[in-house]
């Protein structure tokens, strides 16, 4: 199914009007045409991805801790709260190793992954067979139309309160992780990596008011035993990536610490 699952959700970035399928590309009714890359992606961008964007090493380093299941914890708590989804969206996407693992717990839904590393795109257009993946900035607008999404995912990702209100559907949940200040903590000491910016989650929730309301709270923490290789793929798979830090040389014992906050859009 690839982006076929998503393209109902989609709208043209350039005039807003719903996209269709046609032979190799997606169309609005106004002449806007998309190519279909042959990963099995769209880039809705409409310019060069910029320069911190996820690049292709990142993605592989992503893919492998994810895949590995160290973040499993996460997982489990978005499927916790997802009851009888038709589409979710996930933004800041990466893998869409999320989406796809709420996806296998709703087995009527279809997803739609946005982010903005063209890399990142071409591994989730392959997360999941009900997975549709596009490239988007989720600050400049996204191309979802309005009211499509029951569920939108966000984690550890940027977040734009007035799009989110515009795309999820009235008493539809959107489903945010953040870290808490304990997160990685053993790894950011002894590696000099990225620290977590203060009074995180109560941002979060001013940022939200207005447009949701707050509806659960769970702090989720638990411990990776890492080998050298978990580790090193731990710290390229973020921004930290970016940045000069120590170096791994062996095993580690990290505690993941993270937050899931739950909003419901008004309405119904």
């Amino acid at each position: 199914m690839g982006i076929d699952a998503a393209v109902a959700l989609l709208a043209c970035p350039t005039c807003q009007q719903p996209l269709t399928r046609e032979e190799g590309r997606l169309v609005c009714r106004r002449g806007h045409t998309f190519d279909i890359a042959k990963q099995g992606h769209v880039n809705l961008l409409g310019r060069a991805a910029p320069q911190n964007a996820d690049t292709a090493d990142m993605v592989a380093a992503r893919a492998r801790f994810l895949g590995a299941g160290h973040y499993e914890p996460i997982i489990d708590a978005l499927v916790g709260r997802v009851r009888d989804a038709r589409r979710v969206v996930e933004v800041g996407a990466g893998t869409g190793h999320y989406l796809a693992g709420v996806l296998d717990s709703q087995p009527r839904a279809v997803g739609l992954a946005t982010d903005i590393s063209p890399m990142a795109c071409r591994r989730a257009a392959k997360a999941h067979p009900r997975i549709g993946a596009v490239v988007a900035d989720t600050w400049a607008g996204l191309p979802v139309r309005s009211g499509m999404a029951d569920v939108l995912l966000c984690c550890f990702a940027p977040r734009n309160p007035v799009e989110f209100a515009r795309i999820i559907s009235a008493g539809g949940l959107l489903l945010v992780v953040t870290p808490n200040e304990g997160h990685l903590a053993q790894a950011r000491e002894s590696l000099g990596l990225l620290g977590i910016q203060d009074d995180k989650l109560a941002k979060l929730n001013r940022g939200m008011a207005g447009a949701f309301e707050a509806v659960w709270s769970q702090r989720i923490r638990w411990t990776m035993n890492l080998d050298a290789a978990a580790v090193t793929d731990l710290v390229q798979m973020g921004p930290n990536a970016f940045h000069e830090h120590g170096a791994v040389s062996e095993q580690m014992s990290v505690d993941a610490d993270v937050q899931l906050s739950v909003f419901r859009r008004p309405g119904m």
